[in-house]
């Protein structure tokens, strides 16, 4: 077994939408397309829901950018679908032409900027939730998020053309900053596909039982969860932050980054490095909770921490 995370769905795995199978097929010969990602998480989440027959009401565009589709949903949120997914406090947004340059712009750069980070998003990104709060509500707004729950779908709001996690906040918007968070999530999906079909952690591991790594640039920051990681949360945090640091690295030597883009993404940087390289020291301290593979991917994180 490669001692990386998977860069591609396996022909015949759980996750291969192609593959034959009687939900799959019976929507892939409606032309349902958009929907197949449910079926997968009805099988997921276990709970009784039909996800699939809810997520029929979303309607889709198309977004095409270096020959990938993408289906950016559109309509109402399924209550039953936005309850699983924590969205209750969110609706889509409108889609205006001005999202969808913004959008093309961002999926863009990352095809021809950044080909591993777009070969990600290609494999591992189908559906596009752009959402925003709902009116009345009082809360910060999500950047970006996904969940292993759902396979093959990002959400987004506009914040995600202002805002780098965990900190970098820019007052002038960027397709750039967006295109950072599609692969920001992205690569939590490769992730997540890889957790699910390979034995990352030891034997009897549970998240409800892990110790946890103390996250100093959160303390004071929100709910207590967020200032300490259990293990699997530690290690998404720190594989995505390997990859989003070679994005903004990447960024920064071109030359066609307005001053705006360029103080965001050396902050983000700045910031970002001395944080992976503490998260992949304190998992490797905590070595005895990962499988034999787990400790290879560990070596193969350490590796590509060292080269940044």
């Amino acid at each position: 077994m490669s001692p990386t995370i998977a860069t591609r769905v396996e022909p015949g795995s759980f996750f291969d939408l192609t593959r034959k199978d009687p939900a799959l097929t019976r929507l892939r010969e409606t032309g349902a397309e958009p929907v197949l990602p449910f079926v997968l998480m009805e099988r997921l989440v276990r709970s009784g829901t039909p996800f699939a027959e809810h997520a029929r009401a979303l309607r889709s565009d198309t977004v095409t950018v270096a020959g990938v589709t993408f289906d950016w949903f559109d309509a109402g949120l399924p209550r039953e679908i936005a309850d699983e997914l924590s969205l209750t406090d969110y609706e889509i947004v409108q889609h205006t032409d001005e999202r969808r340059a913004t959008l093309i712009q961002a999926l863009d750069r990352l095809s021809l900027i950044h080909l591993e980070g777009f070969a990600c998003v290609r494999e591992f990104v189908r559906g596009l939730l752009w959402v925003g709060l709902k009116p009345g509500v009082r809360a910060s707004s999500l950047t970006s998020s996904s969940d292993p729950a759902l396979p093959y779908v990002v959400v987004f709001s506009d914040k995600a053309r202002h805002h780098i996690p965990p900190n970098t906040v820019s007052p002038e918007s960027s397709s750039l900053f967006l295109a950072e968070n599609l692969l920001h999530e992205g690569t939590h999906q490769s992730i997540s596909f890889h957790i699910l079909q390979n034995r990352v952690f030891a034997d009897g591991y549970s998240s409800r039982t892990s110790p946890r790594i103390t996250i100093g640039w959160r303390t004071g920051q929100g709910e207590a969860r967020n200032q300490s990681w259990e293990i699997d949360r530690a290690f998404h945090a720190a594989c995505v932050y390997n990859q989003l640091l070679r994005f903004r690295r990447t960024e920064l030597d071109r030359d066609d980054l307005t001053a705006n883009e360029r103080a965001h993404f050396q902050d983000a940087y700045d910031e970002g490095l001395p944080a992976v390289r503490y998260l992949t020291r304190e998992l490797e301290l905590l070595g005895e909770h990962f499988s034999p593979h787990g400790v290879e991917l560990l070596g193969a994180l350490r590796h590509r921490t060292d080269q940044l």
